[in-house]
């Protein structure tokens, strides 16, 4: 597909305490750039995809230098505006052992989530679009930035643009206002191509509960997504067993109407930063989906970006087609 991909959402500042230290337990802290659709932006750009973010970011340096840094990727940021307003933030403390990782989000009333409602002309932005992504963090911003969210898919339904949209629930961001996260959800993911999401997320949309245990049960809650909501074509997820801070389980899987593959689970261990590697699956399952491959080819090129981002600092995957490839071969002797 030689039509460039449609990213909406925030890019936000990662502030991460050092060496596996507590927040404010060291004078320092460690800066990323990210932003959930960003990342798959740049995980697709590095795989040689013509990505374009829409965004809006402050007129400061904390701003421009974010914008800047996605940009470096090679991702278009011609339709990311600068105006005034507060960048988004948010604090990572990285778990270790028997410890897990905790994130402090200070993103209320940045720029982005303040845009006001007249703010994107979607049929512009969407003009000659081979596809849009989407992701429920957005939404769950507020009821602002819910309606640019409905819009933005309204319109790639009404244009035939393709939607691909990850659930990625944040209780935390939904909770904080009087969000009716089901209904907005549901229209969401009845306007999406792709879903990616696991038996929860289905579960929270539905109104019933799936069990993730074993493939059958897994396909069963696939099926009743595609009954509820038949612009599906195909729905990914992960299953991720966690061991300890350092060590995970990870298999693939997509469904589609009438085909499925589950990978086998991969080991994990000596995890560098998981940040980001729910974003690094989603995209190399669309690299997969954009170069017409079936849902084997999909769930593998999804399980080795998800697992090598987990050897890499930061937020998103850059790895190319070479390091899926290398993965996939099982080599882990220096590449000479």
């Amino acid at each position: 597909m030689n039509k460039p991909i449609v990213f909406f959402g925030e890019l936000l500042l990662r502030l991460t305490a050092p060496d596996n230290s507590l927040l404010m337990q060291e004078p320092r802290l460690n800066l990323h750039v990210g932003g959930a659709e960003a990342n798959v932006a740049i995980g697709l750009a590095h795989l040689g995809h013509s990505c374009r973010m829409v965004s809006r970011l402050p007129d400061n340096a904390l701003g421009r230098g974010a914008l800047a840094t996605v940009r470096s990727h090679g991702v278009d940021c011609s339709d990311v505006d600068l105006a005034p307003g507060r960048m988004g933030l948010y604090f990572l403390e990285v778990g270790a052992g028997l410890r897990a990782s905790q994130i402090v989000y200070d993103r209320a009333g940045s720029s982005f989530a303040e845009c006001a409602a007249d703010a994107f002309d979607w049929d512009s932005l969407l003009d000659g679009t081979g596809l849009l992504h989407l992701s429920g963090i957005t939404p769950a911003l507020g009821p602002g930035m819910a309606d640019h969210t409905l819009a933005a898919a309204r319109a790639a339904k009404r244009l035939g643009v393709p939607v691909s949209f990850d659930g990625n629930y944040r209780a935390m961001l939904w909770e904080a206002w009087d969000s009716d996260p089901k209904t907005i959800l549901s229209e969401l993911i009845g306007s999406a191509d792709i879903l990616f999401g696991n038996h929860r997320d289905l579960s929270l949309v539905l109104g019933r509960d799936f069990s993730g245990d074993g493939e059958d049960r897994r396909r069963e809650a696939a099926e009743a997504g595609f009954a509820a909501f038949p612009s599906l074509k195909l729905i990914a997820s992960t299953a991720r067993h966690v061991l300890t801070a350092n060590h995970h389980r990870i298999a693939a899987r997509v469904d589609c109407p009438g085909d499925s593959h589950q990978t086998a689970d991969v080991e994990v261990t000596g995890i560098v930063d998981r940040i980001g590697a729910g974003d690094a699956f989603a995209a190399g399952v669309l690299h997969g989906w954009l170069n017409g491959g079936d849902a084997k080819a999909m769930a593998e090129s999804g399980l080795a970006l998800t697992c090598l981002k987990h050897s890499l600092p930061g937020d998103a995957s850059l790895f190319g087609q070479a390091d899926i490839d290398a993965f996939m071969a099982g080599g882990l002797d220096v590449r000479r």
